[in-house]
């Protein structure tokens, strides 16, 4: 052989070793100590790496390969089970090609063209399998390495929404049923989680997949039963006494023994359907409470599952189609501060640019100065960074392993880094804030402007972050009235702005002008007063002078506000130079509306102080759209299902709350019928 070959092979070979190790080093971090290194995009790409050189040069393959097992050997404080049947996991797809591919696989090997899938979520959680005996649990064990795992039945025992006995006629029970599921916490309970975490001076969770294999796996199992464990069920492993044709039928008979099936299952479609159910996953991803990465596609036929089989790892009747991940790991560049509208300090971190979720992120908030010592953040880290949503993105956590000893502590700078005033620290609740007690400071009002015309709020299309910026810069901006006020003639001469856009900018603020009494008090970016509290507020309230001139005692009756809110209420509108604002914006011909519903006391209006629950997804209307109608109508719109329960509006895909619905005995509306009934009263 050539050298020059040799030296490749060579090259190729520690490349192949070198992932084989890391990846079996990230892996027992992820599976076994819960603390990872990396995101789980970043390990994907290794393996996926791994897997090219091993498929083109099996030489350099070898049995403890980390592309020849599924996750890790279990934890040695536990007892450990065999599975009855291996717990594999799933192949990735990345893109629609690789679905595709799939689909042209299964159409192969069973030559035949109407395949149908059952299509499901991707929860990000931990894997187990429950197994009952009689219709009672009788054991619970974790994936492990996919043939073993850990013993975690009493941990287990402590999650309220797995059945410690199967629902239904025991004479219809299996005799024996292994269940496959999901353990999670969802998003509020995680974020509660960490709170309290912090409080107490722990360490806190990476994520939520990480809070839950944490709390699963703890020795002593009345830890476990203090942390907000859920399920949601997606599968079988060994059966006995009953058969299932399909894996929408499977899933529906688990849901009648009493396990949680999560709702956004797509069952029976063709390969069409199941692209185009993954755009709407995606969009739907950010409005779950749980976290997902991505969605499940499995033939849905079990005789059709049986004949395409398995290979090492994974089914060949299944794949994962992931999302664009959310968590990254990337470099502390610097830390600097930026000034809020109420002068409040906040850090941010500047970050080597990466891309999370499908945006390229290079800012992330750190809090306060507080949660940078907690977390112990240092310019030069390499940090766990994550993007949920439109919400801003966070550091998560510093990689501490990673860290060269050059690394630089952050210091809260002593003056404004706009108006050089002192900075004050603030004592707020359980932590400290930095504040420029400068109300002239030119960052706050630009900050206060911002708020002041946003979407929420007076709602000025064309009056963007950066227009904004250049009009206080030029001094055409000094109060929230100096909007009212400006003239197409001088806006027309700014950059960015021609005859056109001002034009449209001033035509813009005109209509503006005519604003709901909640929405101009929420604009006036009153301290603790978000759209819910000036939505309470404005409800108790007539006109705005009555708001001005009542006390807190007076505002803290309302139910929903707090002394706080109340508080910055009153203080805010006893300050003489805010009363000069507001007299100024209504003297520019701005003109308050009251938006209460306006209830039809007819007794035509079946809806009028009628309990209704909204589910599902309406063609005609949105959610929203369908709930606030309701509201004018006088109905007391809920999210859960009672016996207090008037009516379900339900769309399509219901979900869970159908069924208790018809379980409860409310009357369910359906859109054709909800919509006609609308008829008349719109």
């Amino acid at each position: 052989m050539p050298k020059k070959c040799v030296r490749m092979n060579d090259a190729i070979r520690k490349e192949a070793r070198r992932l084989q190790k890391e990846l079996t080093e990230h892996s027992y971090q992820y599976h076994v100590l819960d603390d990872p290194l990396i995101s789980d995009s970043e390990y994907d790409d290794m393996l996926k790496k791994l897997i090219e050189i091993e498929e083109n040069f099996p030489e350099f393959s070898s049995p403890d390969s980390p592309t020849k097992r599924v996750g890790a050997p279990p934890l040695t404080g536990f007892q450990q089970a065999l599975h009855s049947i291996p717990m594999l996991s799933l192949d990735n797809a990345f893109k629609d090609e690789d679905v595709l591919d799939f689909h042209k696989r299964i159409v192969k090997n069973l030559n035949r063209e109407d395949i149908l899938y059952t299509i499901e979520p991707k929860l990000d959680g931990v894997a187990v399998e429950l197994k009952y005996e009689n219709g009672i649990l009788v054991q619970a064990i974790t994936r492990g390495d996919a043939i073993t795992g850990e013993v975690v039945t009493q941990n287990v025992r402590t999650i309220r929404s797995v059945p410690l006995k199967l629902h239904g006629d025991k004479r219809k029970m299996p005799s024996l049923l292994e269940v496959r599921g999901e353990v999670i916490i969802r998003l509020p309970d995680f974020l509660q989680l960490n709170k309290i975490r912090l409080e107490q001076g722990e360490t806190i969770f990476a994520n939520p997949r990480n809070a839950a294999a944490g709390s699963l796996r703890q020795l002593d199992s009345k830890i476990t039963a203090t942390r907000p464990l859920d399920i949601f069920v997606y599968g079988t492993g060994l059966v006995e006494g009953i058969s299932f044709q399909s894996q929408a039928q499977m899933l529906l008979a688990l849901k009648k023994f009493g396990f949680p099936v999560n709702p956004h299952i797509l069952p029976g479609v063709t390969i069409g359907s199941v692209l185009k159910f993954y755009k709407e996953l995606e969009a739907l991803r950010e409005d779950l409470a749980y976290e997902i990465d991505g969605m499940v596609i499995k033939v849905d036929d079990i005789f059709f599952q049986r004949q395409l089989g398995e290979k090492i790892k994974s089914p060949r009747w299944a794949i994962a189609y992931k999302f664009a991940a959310m968590q990254k790991t990337t470099l502390i560049k610097d830390i600097i501060v930026q000034v809020g509208r109420t002068g409040v300090i906040t850090p941010v971190a500047i970050l080597e640019p990466v891309n999370i979720g499908g945006a390229m992120v290079s800012r992330a908030t750190l809090h306060n100065e507080d949660e940078i010592k907690r977390k112990d953040i240092r310019i030069g880290d390499i940090a766990l960074v994550m993007r949920a949503g439109d919400v801003i993105p966070k550091v998560v956590k510093i990689i501490e392993s990673r860290r060269k000893g050059d690394e630089v502590p952050f210091e809260m700078p002593g003056h404004c880094p706009v108006c050089h005033s002192k900075i004050e620290k603030i004592k707020l609740d359980k932590s400290n804030i930095n504040k420029c007690v400068n109300t002239s400071c030119q960052a706050q009002l630009k900050q206060r402007i911002r708020h002041f015309v946003s979407k929420k709020a007076f709602d000025i299309d064309g009056l963007g972050n950066k227009i904004v910026d250049q009009l206080v810069d030029e001094g055409m901006l000094l109060s929230f009235a100096d909007v009212f006020s400006l003239e197409k003639e001088k806006l027309a001469l700014l950059d960015r702005l021609a005859q056109k856009s001002a034009f449209n900018l001033i035509q813009a603020i005109e209509k503006s002008k005519i604003i709901s009494l909640r929405r101009f008090v929420y604009a006036l970016g009153i301290d603790h007063t978000g759209e819910n509290a000036a939505k309470l507020i404005s409800e108790q309230f007539s006109n705005l002078s009555d708001i001005m001139e009542t006390s807190e005692e007076r505002l803290i009756q309302i139910n929903g506000i707090g002394p706080e809110t109340a508080s910055s209420v009153c203080r805010f509108f006893s300050n003489f130079e805010n009363q000069m604002n507001i007299k100024n914006i209504i003297a520019q011909g701005v003109i308050l509306t009251n938006d209460q519903p306006i209830i039809i006391e007819s007794f035509e209006n079946i809806f009028n102080n009628k309990r209704i629950v909204l589910t599902g997804t309406l063609q005609s209307m949105t959610r929203s759209e369908a709930k606030k109608i309701l509201e004018n109508l006088g109905a007391d719109i809920t999210s859960s299902i009672s016996s207090k329960t008037d009516f379900l509006i339900a769309g399509e895909q219901a979900g869970s709350k159908l069924e208790k619905a018809e379980k409860a005995g409310v009357q369910i509306l359906d859109e054709t019928r909800f919509t006609a009934m609308l008829k008349d009263y719109l």
